[in-house]
């Protein structure tokens, strides 16, 4: 399958680009992406700084065409029709010249329902009437068109200080930069590059959502308000300060906070942990959550014992990634015979990692059996650490 991408050093089109390069690879090997024999898949990427005799060529045998093409943000309006309508009209004529009526997919844009805030748009004029030149041309031909009106689209890669808020917010945040709101009441219609991607395979396979009225939908956006935008986006610095994580649950806020991951410029690529040192070793928290548990790590010097608490309700899992380590647990109290309750010794090691649950009840221990190494323990609690409720309390296993 030979595949023409016209845009394709665009927003979009890089997306689509490389993830259909993944499968031409092998790399992406996902039933639900099987679009031909990798070997047997073919890229044609145009964009502006190519000359139109490439393009010419690329229509003469290309068996799918997503136009990503277009202008939306030139220094005169009249540029608009021309590059959105016009190469519109030239890519199709060039088919039509070659006899190709494969399937064609065209990036047009909510603006062109010329409704509300979008009335008198030229940019959704431009999309409009190239919507209006695909349909025509479908009839004409019987070449299948999918023409799809997309919202706010967000994610890696969309150039900030241009027409995306998403794109601005994140870029500006994550790189110490103020904002702007003037409305934080706005609605709006967003939808995630990544979903993006997956409809236009979709289209590839022939299962495009395609809507009674003719055009195609991405089935996965979300509607929500700049203010929320703008404040979860806010959030998202402080999440290191507090060793938090963004509420991952809420699938928008996680698409936003992988959009804002991607605007971090290297030195914020890595930040410092506050580490509890003593003659011992260490103690680091790495992450906190309101819902799901602490994480941290714990380093042991050689032969030194941690431990020997037990708590009423806490739980925890201790993974062993590096060193040797003996793992002891007993249940307080005692038998009815009035003798201690067994203690329970888990030998583990970092060659052959296991998790070792830390049972309410039971005071437990961590030994590090090398003389010579630290013992280094990753370690999980149901339960960030609560300095006015500890539920830690002291006894030997």
């Amino acid at each position: 399958m030979k595949i023409l991408i016209t845009g394709a050093g665009g927003f979009i089109g890089r997306n689509l680009l490389s993830a259909l390069n993944e499968i031409k690879l092998g790399h992406d090997q996902r039933e639900d992406h099987a679009i031909c024999d990798p070997s047997e898949l073919t890229l044609y990427a145009y964009d502006i700084n190519n000359d139109l005799n490439e393009l010419n060529q690329c229509c003469a045998d290309c068996d799918f065409v997503f136009n990503l093409a277009g202008v939306n943000r030139p220094k005169d309006n009249s540029e608009f029709m021309k590059g959105n309508f016009g190469f519109a009209n030239t890519l199709l004529e060039m088919l039509k010249a070659h006899g190709n009526t494969c399937p064609v997919m065209f990036a047009s844009s909510i603006q062109a329902s010329l409704k509300g805030r979008y009335a008198g748009s030229e940019y959704g004029k431009s999309k409009k009437a190239g919507e209006e030149l695909f349909f025509e041309y479908s009839r004409q031909t019987g070449a299948p068109v999918f023409v799809y009106r997309f919202p706010n689209v967000f994610g890696k890669w969309c150039r900030p200080n241009y027409n995306s808020a998403i794109a601005t917010f994140c870029y500006n945040i994550a790189n110490d930069l103020p904002i702007h709101v003037n409305d934080p009441s706005v609605e709006m219609d967003v939808v995630y590059i990544d979903d993006i991607i997956e409809e236009m395979i979709r289209a590839l396979q022939g299962k495009a959502n395609r809507q009674p009225d003719g055009y195609c939908v991405v089935p996965v956006h979300y509607h929500t308000t700049l203010g929320f935008i703008a404040d979860t986006i806010r959030s998202f610095p402080k999440l290191r300060e507090t060793l938090g994580v963004p509420q991952l649950d809420d699938e928008l806020t996680r698409k936003l906070y992988a959009t804002y991951l991607s605007y971090l410029p290297p030195s914020k690529f890595i930040y410092d942990l506050k580490m509890h040192c003593d003659s011992r070793g260490s103690f680091t928290e790495i992450l906190r959550t309101a819902d799901r548990g602490q994480f941290s790590v714990n380093i042991s010097r050689p032969g030194i014992t941690k431990g020997n608490h037990w708590h009423h309700s806490k739980n925890e899992k201790f993974v062993v990634v590096h060193g040797e380590a003996l793992i002891q647990l007993r249940r307080i109290g005692r038998q009815q015979d009035g003798s201690p309750y067994p203690v329970e010794q888990f030998r583990v090691s970092g060659d052959h990692l296991q998790v070792v649950e830390m049972i309410p009840g039971y005071t437990h221990n961590i030994v590090n059996l090398s003389q010579s190494e630290d013992l280094v323990t990753l370690i999980w609690a149901d339960e960030p650490f609560d300095a006015s409720k500890p539920d830690t309390f002291f006894q030997e296993v």
